[in-house]
């Protein structure tokens, strides 16, 4: 096996292992909110995710189209120098979700691919080899638009579902029925997961197969479809409750009317997106989702500071990730094929380090929600909730007649007095 064969092999493997890091990362876009309100149980909810995550997959290949054929400038680079360039910033983008994942800071994997792939070829070819035409229409608009137009639609349909339903169950926590649609915007939004984030990675499979002539279209292969796939499905499986934590309580105190609005406003977001070959970060876009369904609801209350530090995580994606992917890539430039080698042992020590790290604060299933409540009953909600404006008038009435009532027996005995 020659050099440059060795190089795709690692190529591909390392890609699949970004998809399986995308999974786990963005695990919470979709189920956050049904296990903090407790439509789901968590292991259901992440399989749930898994599947539709897996069936999304096969539906659209537009975005994969736009980073095998739109981003990188390919025709420029020389097939001896470009695997190893896409290597390096994969190694960008996988570090970056290591780090962002044990913070539980729902930072964008879409973006750290971006930047890391960006960083690797700036270093490796130039300025020229990147067409920012394309990193500006498709990545860093939708990146500015997405979250808000999300945010905006979720408070519309949040005061629209409190609007026109009231408390008729009797439960303490009220219009238990959206639990219920909870389930059905969840899976919507898993299966447009799968449509958008898992086709990055076969674009960036695709690109390499590319560079090197064992393809010539722009197309993902159906074995590479069908390797992102169950990767990205096996990571979701895997659940990234550290973020699942933070979406689900860390933004704001979640129920189900929100929930639903959430959802299903990031589900027609990403949908919409994939349908145009905009390769936003869903994480973003859930994240608006929940900013804006807490400004919705009267009475909730949007913890600001958390909502800081996920932005500055945003901000911090791009450079963060497009730094380290630069940095592999100088090692490659200097040292050729062994510079690939000593990337990929460090690329492979860092994972393990973070890993280890994660286990000394270790969050999942049984503990991601229990600083609200078991699931099934996660949002927090007073015993007795405030009475409805028609129990307030009916109070009042019955008040009134009880006076009344008071005063006609006080009448007569003053009479008697006199």
């Amino acid at each position: 096996m020659d050099a440059a064969a060795l190089i795709i092999i690692l190529v591909i493997v390392l890609a699949l292992f970004f998809d399986f890091t995308n999974g786990f990362h963005d695990t919470a876009n979709a189920m956050a909110t049904p296990i903090a309100t407790g439509a789901l149980k968590p292991k259901v909810a992440v399989l749930l995710a898994a599947c539709l995550n897996l069936v999304g997959a096969f539906l659209s290949t537009e975005v994969a189209k736009t980073i095998s054929g739109g981003i990188i400038r390919e025709d420029q680079i020389s097939a001896a120098v470009f695997p190893a360039l896409i290597f390096a910033g994969l190694i960008g983008a996988i570090t970056w979700n290591m780090i962002t994942w044990l913070l539980g800071l729902p930072s964008s994997s879409s973006h750290a691919l971006f930047g890391g792939l960006i960083g690797a070829t700036l270093v490796g070819v130039g300025v020229m080899a990147i067409d920012f035409g394309v990193v500006l229409s498709k990545v860093i608009l939708p990146a500015v638009i997405a979250p808000l137009t999300a945010g905006i639609i979720a408070f519309a349909a949040t005061k629209l579902a409190y609007s026109l339903t009231r408390r008729y169950d009797g439960r303490p926590d009220g219009r238990d029925g959206f639990r219920w649609g909870q389930i059905f915007t969840s899976s919507l939004v898993a299966l447009a997961h799968g449509t958008n984030d898992a086709q990055k990675t076969m674009g960036v499979i695709t690109l390499a197969l590319i560079t090197v002539g064992w393809q010539s279209s722009p197309d993902p292969q159906l074995w590479v479809i069908v390797a992102c796939a169950l990767t990205i499905a096996l990571g979701t499986y895997m659940g990234g409750w550290r973020i699942i934590r933070t979406l689900g309580k860390g933004l704001t105190d979640i129920k189900p009317a929100q929930g639903f609005a959430a959802e299903a406003s990031t589900a027609s977001t990403i949908l919409a997106s994939s349908a145009l070959g905009f390769a936003l970060s869903t994480t973003q876009v859930a994240s608006g989702s929940v900013i804006g369904s807490g400004l919705g609801r009267r009475g909730s209350t949007v913890r600001w500071r958390t909502v800081g530090r996920i932005a500055i995580g945003w901000l911090l994606t791009l450079p963060a990730a497009g730094g380290v992917g630069a940095a592999a890539a100088l090692v490659v430039v200097w040292l050729g094929t062994w510079g690939v080698v000593i990337d990929a042992v460090l690329a492979v020590l860092i994972v393990i380090a973070l890993f280890l790290r994660s286990r000394r604060n270790s969050v999942n299933a049984a503990n991601a929600m229990s600083e609200v409540a078991d699931s099934g009953k996660a949002v927090k909600v007073k015993r007795n909730p405030p009475p409805t404006r028609r129990q307030r008038a009916l109070a009042r009435e019955e008040a009134r007649a009880a006076a009344g009532e008071a005063d006609a027996e006080r009448r007569p005995e003053k009479g008697r007095g006199e």
